[in-house]
Parts: C-alpha cells; sequence; structure tokens
C-alpha cells in the first residue's frame, strides 16, 4: 500500500542527518478548556481495563464487554468514531468484535497518563475523531545533563477480591545527556467475577506484556525506538458470541525529532503492530452442539506516519504536518468438528487514510485567545472476493456472495475537517470558551464489508446480526460548545454545553423481508430450532447528540476537599422517532477526601439514573438506575514506598450498568440476553514501590 512505500522513504530521508543541538522534549500540556489528564500513578484503580480510568473525566464512559474488553464512550459516540493513540500513534484492533479495542494495548504498567482531549479535538491531534480524541502516555525518563546515568524505576503489585485477580509489573528506566534506555513487564491474571447473585461467565481472563526502549541524543537531533510484545490468553467476553483464546501482537515504534535553537521543531514517528487473534465460542463458555462450533482466525497489519513541525512567534503558534495510516484485516471462520465448513469473514479488508494539517493558536490581544485548524484526509478502503460454506447451500446466502464479489468495493471519500475555538479570560478567575467544528469519518470495514449476517460489528454487543454496505458515505457532524472555566478562593467549575448535528450518521437500519439476507437468517432459524431476529444493515441516517457536563472540586479547608462529575448526553435519531443506542444514563459521582501529611482516605458516590431512552431499532431493553460507595486509603510509608487499598461496592448492590452488554454464554445465574451485572463488593489493594 502507499503508506509502507511512503513510510520507508521518510525513514531513509529523516534519519539521514545527525548533527548537535539541544532536543525539545515533548510536553503534555493541558489547559483548563482543552484536555483532562488522568495520572495513571495516582489512582487507585487495579482493573486490569485501562479503560476503566476514563470514568474519572467529565463526558466519558466505558462500554463493557468482557474485563479487559471496554470500549470508550464520549458524550454518547464510541467505538471507532472516538480516536485512541498510545502516545500519538493510531492503533486498530485485530477483533472484527473489537475485543482488543485500542485501548486495551495501552496497559496501565507502563503508562503515565491518559490525555483526554475535552470536547472538541483539534485537527493536529487525529486523523479522524468525530467523537473525541484519547492519547494514552507512556512512562519515559528524560534525558540527563551529563554522562552519568540516572535510574528510575517502578515496581508494583495488586490484588482485589471480586475475581481473585492479580497483577505485578515493573519497570526500569536509566539515561544520561545522550541515552536512554527502558524495560518494562507485566503479568495479569484473574477468574470469573462474582456478584451478590452468583458468577458472572466467563469472565476470566489473563494477559502477558514486555517493552523494551532506546533512545540517543546528538545535539539537536533525537532517536526513541520502542518495542513492546502482548500476549493475551483465555479471556471472557460475555457480552460477545465469542471468547479470547490468545491475542498476540509486536508493536513497534520509531520518532525523530529535530529542535535547532529557536522556535522551530520538528516530529517524526512511524509505527507499525502486526496482531494475531483466536477466538472460539466453545473453549470457556458452555458450548453449544458439535455442529455450531465456531472458532475465529483474525490477523492484522497496522503501518502508520507522523510527521509535525511547530513554529512559534510572539502571537502564538503554527502547527502543520502530514500522516498516514493503514490496516489490513483478514478473518476466517471455521468449525473444528467439521472440516468442510468455512467462512472467509473478511479477505484482505484494507483501510488507509492520508492526510494533511495545518494549525495556528494565536493571542488575539487583551484577554483573548484562539485556535483555528484545517485537516483534508483522503481515506480508501477496498477488500477482496469472499466466500464460505453457507453460500455453496443456501440460495439467499449464494446470492450475498456473488452480488458482493461483483460489487466494485474500492471506496474512496474525500473528508474535510474544520475547527475554530476562541476562549475569553474575564478575570484570573474566570474564563469563556466556545468552539465550533466540522468532523468527518468515513466507515470502517466492517460497516463497509460484513457480506454475510453476522455478529462481527466492533463491539456493538447488541445482540444483532448485521449486514455491512458497501455505498456507506462518510459521517459529517456539525458541533458547537459552549463552556466556563472558574477557579477561586478553593472552588474550582469546568462545565460544558454541547451539540452535535451529525449527517449519514452510520446506524443498523431494518432490511425487507425478500432481501436475502433476511430470508437466510430465517432459513438458518427454521433448520436450527432458533429465534434470531431479522437481521440489520448499516445505512446512513440522521442524528443528534446534546448534553451537559462538569468536573468539579471544592477545597474545604487544607485536609478536607470535595470533587466530582456530572454526565448527560442524550442522542437521538433526526429522521425518525427513535433514540441512539447505548447511550450512557445521566450519572453524577461526588468523592469526599481527607489528606494527611502522609495519608489520605476517600469516600465516594457514583449515581446512575435509568435508561429509558433506547433504540428500538437495535431492539435495545430499558435499564434501571442505581448507586454504589466505594471506599479508598493510601498510606505513603516512605517516599518511594506506598500502600494502598479500598472497598468498591461496599454494601454488595446488585445493579446492571446500561453499557455492560447483554449475556451471551449460557450460565445459571444470568439468563441468556439478560443485561450483566456489575461486580459485587471487591476488597482490593496495592503496593508500589519506586527507584
Amino acid at each position: 500500500m502507499r503508506i509502507k512505500s511512503i513510510c520507508g522513504g521518510l525513514t531513509v530521508a529523516l534519519l539521514t542527518p545527525m548533527v548537535s543541538a539541544q532536543e525539545l522534549e515533548e510536553l503534555v500540556v493541558s489547559s483548563r478548556h482543552d484536555t483532562r489528564t488522568i495520572d495513571v500513578a495516582d489512582t487507585l484503580s487495579v482493573s486490569p481495563d485501562v479503560a476503566k480510568l476514563l470514568r474519572e473525566a467529565p463526558g466519558a464512559n466505558v462500554n463493557t464487554n468482557g474485563p479487559i474488553t471496554g470500549i470508550p464512550q464520549y458524550r454518547g459516540m464510541f467505538g471507532p468514531r472516538i480516536a485512541v493513540s498510545l502516545d500519538g500513534n493510531q492503533l486498530a484492533p485485530s477483533g472484527p468484535n473489537w475485543m482488543d479495542p485500542p485501548l486495551s494495548y495501552a496497559v496501565s504498567a507502563q503508562l503515565e497518563s491518559l490525555e483526554v482531549y475535552r470536547g472538541i479535538a483539534p485537527v493536529s491531534v487525529a486523523q479522524e475523531a468525530i467523537g473525541g480524541a484519547i492519547d494514552a502516555r507512556r512512562r519515559r525518563i528524560d534525558f540527563g545533563s551529563s554522562d552519568a546515568f540516572t535510574v528510575e524505576g517502578r515496581v508494583a503489585g495488586s490484588a482485589q477480591s471480586a475475581n481473585a485477580g492479580y497483577q505485578l509489573d515493573a519497570d526500569l528506566q536509566a539515561a544520561n545527556q545522550t541515552q536512554r534506555f527502558k524495560v518494562g513487564a507485566m503479568l495479569q491474571d484473574g477468574d470469573d467475577a462474582e456478584f451478590a447473585g452468583g458468577e458472572i461467565l466467563p469472565s476470566r481472563y489473563e494477559r502477558r506484556r514486555y517493552d523494551i526502549g532506546y533512545g540517543l541524543r546528538l545535539g539537536d537531533h533525537s532517536l526513541q525506538v520502542e518495542y513492546g510484545y502482548n500476549d493475551t490468553g483465555e479471556s471472557g467476553t460475555p457480552a460477545l458470541p465469542m471468547d479470547i483464546d490468545s491475542f498476540e501482537g509486536d508493536l513497534y515504534d520509531l520518532t525523530y525529532r529535530f529542535a535547532p535553537a529557536g522556535d522551530l521543531a520538528l516530529t517524526t514517528s512511524f509505527y507499525a503492530s502486526d496482531l494475531d487473534h483466536d477466538m472460539t465460542n466453545y473453549h470457556l463458555r458452555q458450548p453449544p452442539g458439535l455442529a455450531m462450533w465456531r472458532q475465529n482466525i483474525a490477523t492484522t497489519d497496522n503501518r502508520g506516519f507522523k510527521l509535525k513541525a511547530t513554529l512559534s512567534d510572539d502571537a502564538g503558534t503554527w502547527t502543520a504536518g502530514i500522516d498516514g495510516f493503514s490496516e489490513d484485516h483478514d478473518s476466517d471462520i471455521d468449525n473444528p468438528n467439521s472440516p468442510t465448513f468455512f467462512v472467509v469473514n473478511f479477505n484482505a479488508a484494507e483501510r488507509e487514510v492520508l492526510g494533511a494539517f495545518i494549525e495556528r493558536q494565536q493571542d488575539l490581544g487583551g484577554q483573548w485567545s484562539g485556535e483555528l485548524g484545517l485537516r483534508v484526509n483522503r481515506v480508501s478502503t477496498d477488500a477482496g472476493e469472499v466466500n464460505g460454506t453457507p453460500a455453496m447451500m443456501m440460495p439467499p446466502a449464494q446470492v450475498l456472495r456473488d452480488t458482493f464479489n461483483a460489487a466494485d468495493r474500492n471506496q474512496r471519500d474525500t473528508n474535510v475537517d474544520i475547527v475554530a475555538r476562541l476562549e475569553y479570560d474575564m478575570s484570573q478567575s474566570l474564563s469563556l470558551y466556545v468552539g465550533l467544528a466540522q468532523k468527518q469519518r468515513s466507515p470502517s470495514y466492517q460497516e463497509r464489508y460484513l457480506w454475510l449476517p453476522l455478529e462481527a460489528t466492533g463491539g456493538l454487543a447488541d445482540g444483532q446480526v448485521y449486514l455491512g454496505n458497501i455505498e456507506l458515505d462518510p459521517e459529517r457532524s456539525l458541533g458547537l460548545e459552549f463552556g466556563i472555566d472558574f477557579q477561586q478562593s478553593g472552588l474550582s467549575l469546568h462545565p460544558r454545553l454541547f451539540y452535535s448535528r451529525v449527517d449519514d450518521y452510520i446506524q443498523g437500519t431494518p432490511l425487507g423481508t425478500k432481501h436475502p439476507a433476511t430470508m437466510m437468517v430465517r432459513m438458518m432459524n427454521m433448520a436450527n430450532g432458533g429465534n434470531r431476529a431479522d437481521p440489520l444493515q448499516f445505512n446512513n441516517v440522521n442524528a443528534e447528540l446534546y448534553g451537559f457536563d462538569m468536573d468539579w472540586r471544592w477545597q474545604l479547608s487544607p485536609s478536607w476537599s470535595l470533587s466530582g462529575l456530572v454526565n448527560y448526553v442524550r442522542g437521538e435519531r433526526r429522521d425518525v422517532s427513535d433514540d441512539l443506542y447505548r447511550i450512557a444514563p445521566t450519572n453524577v459521582a461526588n468523592r469526599l477526601t481527607f489528606a494527611a501529611n502522609r495519608w489520605d482516605v476517600s469516600v465516594e458516590s457514583v449515581l446512575y439514573a435509568s435508561q429509558d431512552r433506547v433504540s428500538g431499532t437495535n431492539r435495545e431493553p430499558e435499564s434501571a438506575g442505581y448507586g454504589v460507595i466505594n471506599l479508598s486509603a493510601r498510606w505513603r510509608l516512605t517516599p518511594a514506598l506506598e500502600l494502598a487499598g479500598g472497598v468498591d461496592n461496599v454494601f454488595d448492590k446488585t445493579y446492571r450498568p446500561h453499557l455492560g452488554g447483554y449475556n451471551r454464554a449460557r450460565n445459571p445465574d444470568v439468563g441468556i440476553g439478560e443485561r450483566l451485572p456489575g461486580y459485587g463488593t471487591n476488597v482490593f489493594a496495592r503496593v508500589s514501590y519506586t527507584l
């Protein structure tokens, strides 16, 4: 593909010169209206799923399909609508049902922070961020100022009772003025989780992660090489039709920076991942009859690059660059008990984005400042021919196969993003903010190239089977946001109002009774005695999302503080009377903290309203509201040694989160199709030592 050749040529061109000066390190800057930084080391969560930390950020939440399969949701949008990156580098999951969402590769053992771009993301941050952007930042020691090496490291262990889970992790880094080294390792393991009414089956997990890195600085130039190996073993995904047998992934990253004396900085990165995935419906959950055993083997190759230049002057900063990302997917389904059964689910499904952007951050004089950005993306998708046993035995499936193979599967979109933001500092304690943007996203490979009615839908987990649509148009969102930032006398408030009008929103819609996909599903029901609902097809509809979110903090005294979050979002169709699927209910979190010299303790209440504004199209059931109480404490024995612990769901409340998905595995404690429960009382502890 073009991106692979571009990456190779740019690598040779940019790594040839190595002369002397000083490097300008990339900094994490959290302005009041731009971002929310979640410090991973400061959080007391011991969950194996990093995505759950997003609940610390206003507007954010998590669609949970399994213990390590959390898909970020932001202001009602989720999945590929949210750009997720690791140190600015994109990643496409290997699982066609997003058993390995991008954030699952950003394990907490190697992370410093999660950077959530609040509201409208700048065009320089991500290629396609119609629903927001999240960047996971890895811990990395700075270069030193002498030839002597400075050594830093961290060792941590944690355990929790709800699933007998534990995590062990360590990283060691060393640096002097010209070199830096890094090694890291992590081990995670957990059993099936418990709730007040029994167990969630299957919800066990196991994962190993190993990372190494090397950096070299020569004057104005620096080079950083990173390699990570992810090995996920048997892990349950009870909201999906299959469970994880294995995930193996190699992640590569090469970053070059040039920062001569002055106001210019150049950053170039090349990155790749090779991912292999095996999933089944019989090895962790109670298997179906032998004829219905299914195994899906999927492979994904990702390649990307980003070239970015920044130039500062007295009035602001210019940022410009080009970037590219390609993903290649293969997915094959078989039955180990029947060698004649096969389905070529996705064959060489390709998706490539080439983009260019320019952005200006401007001091407008007085108390005014602003930002204006423009991005143009060229998106190309394609897929090879498909086949499968159903198409050889069932006329409707044969029609679906032949129609797909005869279609022009090579599609091209040109998308334009425009961002304008304005801030007015009325005083040192009060700022007003307004943002306006157009954002676009082209369909995912599942949305375009799912040729047979299946559940390979990028983690929708709605229990429906879908058919792709090669002719889909890109989504286009017009977004508006208003905000206030107030901070005075120990009180800080950061409320936001937002509205997004989405044209050509990609949503499953019903097919006619005479459509071959509908006929096939009904034939399968008759043959197997099933009651599968008629399939949906991905189509373009019109939608809107709007709401309010806020984070706040009140320092009551030097020792006591109150803090919290408020989130409300509504998503609905504009073309018909219906709501959008899997929208987070209104929720509020409040935390009271007492902090002494070397220890602190907190009590937190988390409240979720009922959700009765649900998608009729997706046959989504309503959910009841609930509230839980959590306790946590931290004790710093020495500057290097810290003990922490707590209790989640203190009163062992039985509740079923609206974003938790529906049970797909046979379980005496949770019926098929019931909404999955949250964990019961969970006692956890963590010990960490920092060099």
